[in-house]
């Protein structure tokens, strides 16, 4: 069975700025690297539908929800934070980067397919339940994660994620939610300057310091991922797929290499198929070099197809 690649042409029109490293090449370099390796056409493509404001609820404020539709620009750039701006198709492709997930979570329960990634910007995992933050507007995964449990009604979700940076958004958003585990490995200490003291029973941190490489990665998820997800027995797992781990990453100081991303991408695949008759839904946060990234996604989607 295919994988099912969801994203849209809006995500690349949200902009913010030549300077920025979330730019619009980045869903444009995947893209390429798909096409020039072959792996297109292991990919059943769906243009995403945006998300509602019932579904954004799920997961954030009114308040919240209220305040970026207010902040979206005709015109011009607004800041809704020091590292996040808003032009006028931002709020578009946000309300479409949490829509992929939504509806990737309706493709494999509706047995469409096994497995998910969502190829769409801006990413989501710093995005808190009441505030946009670190380059996110809306949180794409909790957004999805929640739609499986009240929509579907799923009993329990697992949530991972391997960017460089926490996930603080994530952990705000579902930390003591009993149905949800999320488990993160991150850079620490660095940005968000979070995920050190969490105390939450369904929350898995795992920080590890500067130079951390293959190994150190390897073991975390072997020592605290692994043991805390068989236990849960999640019924679908979603992935916050943030590639800036990477060595080559202009962002970070970690050390990972394409393989590790595969290699953690097939642990998750073995805990789906234990629990959750395979099911994934991946979606893109972090990675800023192009050539990495593009590399990156494509070791992560082979391996969600076993590498075949």
């Amino acid at each position: 069975m295919n994988i099912a690649y969801i994203s849209h042409p809006t995500c690349e029109l949200h902009d913010m700025g030549s300077y920025h490293p979330e730019q619009p090449a980045r869903l444009s370099a995947i893209n390429d690297r798909l096409i020039a390796s072959g792996l297109d056409m292991a990919l059943q493509r769906y243009d995403a539908s945006a998300a509602q404001r019932d579904q954004l609820l799920y997961a954030h404020s009114s308040r919240h929800v209220d305040h970026l539709f207010a902040q979206s620009p005709e015109i011009g750039s607004v800041s809704v934070d020091p590292d996040t701006t808003m032009n006028p198709y931002s709020l578009q492709a946000a309300l479409l980067a949490a829509g992929a997930v939504i509806q990737g979570v309706d493709l494999v329960m509706g047995e469409k397919t096994r497995q998910v990634f969502c190829g769409v910007r801006p990413p989501g995992h710093h995005a808190e339940r009441d505030k946009a933050m670190g380059f996110c507007l809306f949180n794409n995964i909790a957004v999805g994660a929640y739609h499986a449990l009240e929509h579907h009604g799923l009993e329990r979700v697992a949530i991972v994620d391997f960017d460089v940076h926490h996930g603080n958004g994530t952990e705000d958003i579902v930390a003591g939610d009993e149905r949800i585990l999320f488990c993160s490995t991150f850079q620490h200490p660095f940005y968000p300057h979070s995920g050190e003291a969490c105390e939450a029973a369904n929350v898995v941190n795992s920080p590890l310091p500067a130079g951390s490489d293959g190994e150190a990665f390897r073991a975390a998820v072997n020592t605290h991922w692994l043991p805390a997800l068989e236990a849960f027995a999640p019924q679908l797992i979603f992935i916050s797929a943030g590639f800036d781990a990477h060595q080559a990453d202009p962002l970070a100081d970690f050390r990972l290499v394409d393989e590790d991303f595969a290699w953690v991408t097939r642990q998750l695949c073995q805990q789906a198929l234990a629990s959750a008759d395979g099911r994934i839904v991946s979606s893109l946060e972090g990675g800023y070099d192009l050539h990495a990234l593009a590399r990156s996604v494509e070791a992560h989607l082979k391996a969600l197809l076993g590498d075949n």
